[in-house]
């Protein structure tokens, strides 16, 4: 291999399409942008969402209803899940990186344990937010409850 025999890779390039350069080229005179128009002109930039005039879909659909910005969202896990996941992993303690490691949550979820099914063993959890049915269920069998 010399210098003046390098090539790069099979199918790592594609043949650019050489516009304005003539019109022997097939790619002369207009430049492949048509006739007229907006699009055919330098510095044509359109709006998102811009129909050519037409009203925009984001316009026509209606709207209704109350989006809350300051709504915060919580990850709810049962009293179950947690029941079979110590029962899998032989656990007494339940906090959120043991169900962020488990899959059952992610790391910035904030975590509520909600009271579904039965516990039958002792447990100490540490979550953000407990239902009360849960409290109750996790105090019952003796476990112990954390917020965070």
């Amino acid at each position: 291999m010399e210098l003046n025999n390098l090539k790069p890779a099979a199918g790592s390039t594609k043949q650019r399409k050489r516009v304005g350069r003539g019109e022997g080229s097939g790619h002369g005179g207009t430049s492949t942008r048509g006739h007229k128009g907006a699009k055919s002109r330098s510095g044509y930039k359109s709006k998102i969402g811009f129909e050519g005039g037409q009203m925009p879909l984001q316009r026509r659909v209606p709207k209704f209803g109350f989006k809350n910005r300051n709504r915060v969202e919580y990850k709810g896990i049962n009293v179950d899940t947690l029941q079979e996941l110590a029962d899998r992993k032989q656990l007494t303690e339940i906090n959120p990186m043991i169900l962020v490691e488990n899959g059952l949550a992610n790391k910035k979820d904030l975590i509520k344990i909600l009271g579904r099914g039965e516990l039958s063993s002792k447990l100490t959890v540490t979550a953000h937010k407990f239902s009360a049915s849960a409290q109750k269920a996790i105090e019952e069998k003796g476990g112990e409850i954390k917020s965070l």
